[in-house]
């Protein structure tokens, strides 16, 4: 059962409602999984969704932070979430899909702006969300699962536009690349869209703060899609819709792609 998924941090599913229902028109990926939906499930705007054949959803939310969601034409299980660093955020929730499959959709804390955990109540709590998702992988040794979302940080020197500049910005500190490359050899977790896209510098995200983001172009590639060894290789086609950026009123992120011949 080949299946296409995509993943992007929407900020604000209400908000950016017509953008959801473009991507869903124009690109019709098989699963959406969405990051700072900003809403409580009940109000998340589901109807336009299942017009376009997304039936199938799952989502955890709170008023106005946070919330995660999966759109899907396919029928999916949901199994729950966890709470990595007893924040008490909507920031995880995991389906399952018919062939076993079990998709994870995870918004990982941002970490404020000073990355010093002793000045910065929300650094250390980013921190502490990724050690526990080590943990977590280390006991439970995952398989045939894949794990999608906004993990708010950008691992390689060509994930980010200046290395040098950036090794003391929050989401590309030494310190969270360290944590986070822990954290994918607990699960041995594969990068499936570098593997697609080994090498040159490649962002899902820009700052709403540049004046012209596409000229300046100074992006990170924050959002991930990352499969255990034993499906890694079934993915492929590996792309980040940089044009969704430029869409009126955008998400500072651009949706990441991939299909899964399973």
């Amino acid at each position: 059962m080949p299946f296409t998924i995509a993943t992007w941090n929407i900020n604000s599913v209400r908000l950016r409602e017509p953008l959801v229902l473009k991507l869903l028109q124009e690109e019709a990926p098989d699963i959406l999984c969405l990051q700072e939906c900003k809403s409580p499930v009940e109000k998340i705007p589901v109807e336009g969704f299942q017009a376009l054949g997304y039936t199938h959803f799952a989502a955890r939310g709170q008023k106005g932070y946070n919330g995660v969601a999966v759109l899907s034409k396919l029928p999916i299980e949901d199994i729950g979430d966890r709470d990595f660093a007893g924040l008490n955020h909507a920031r995880h929730v995991a389906v399952r899909l018919e062939n076993g499959v079990v998709i994870h959709n995870f918004y990982i804390p941002a970490g404020g702006d000073v990355p010093d955990r002793e000045v910065n109540e929300k650094f250390g709590q980013k921190l502490d969300y990724i050690t526990e998702m080590r943990d977590h992988w280390y006991a439970e040794r995952p398989e045939r699962m894949v794990i999608v979302g906004d993990f708010n940080i950008a691992p390689r020197e060509d994930d980010v536009w200046s290395h040098k500049q950036l090794l003391k910005v929050v989401s590309h500190t030494p310190i969270e690349v360290e944590h986070l490359a822990e954290m994918q050899e607990a699960g041995r977790w594969v990068d499936v869209t570098r593997t697609d896209i080994p090498e040159g510098l490649l962002y899902s995200w820009w700052s709403y703060r540049a004046r012209d983001w596409d000229a300046a172009d100074k992006g990170r590639r924050l959002d991930h899609i990352w499969a255990t060894p034993d499906i890694a290789g079934a993915g492929h086609s590996s792309r980040i819709l940089r044009a969704a950026r430029g869409w009126e009123k955008p998400s500072d992120h651009a949706p990441v792609f991939a299909t899964f011949d399973l």
